[in-house]
């Protein structure tokens, strides 16, 4: 979990690629813009999500994912 916390910022490029490959086998296009405009709201759908919550604490961000079970709450 700890690489997780670390690291979560980078999923959304990675999907991003990874889609693209997915895309190129499944369906030959010309229009780079297209492809990449579709795997871009792809990625975004399924990357992870950053809020800010309040605590008596203090403010926390909190990290979820649709593969997560539990929300990461990190310290501000």
């Amino acid at each position: 979990m700890n690489l997780f916390k670390k690291t979560y910022w980078i999923i959304y490029p990675i999907l991003i690629v990874v889609f693209m490959f997915i895309f190129d086998q499944l369906y030959t296009m010309d229009n780079f813009l297209l492809k990449g405009s579709i795997c871009a709201v792809l990625a975004f759908i399924i990357s992870p999500r950053k809020r800010l919550i309040l605590t008596e604490a203090g403010k926390k961000k909190q990290i979820t994912w649709v593969f997560l079970k539990d929300p990461i709450v990190l310290e501000q």
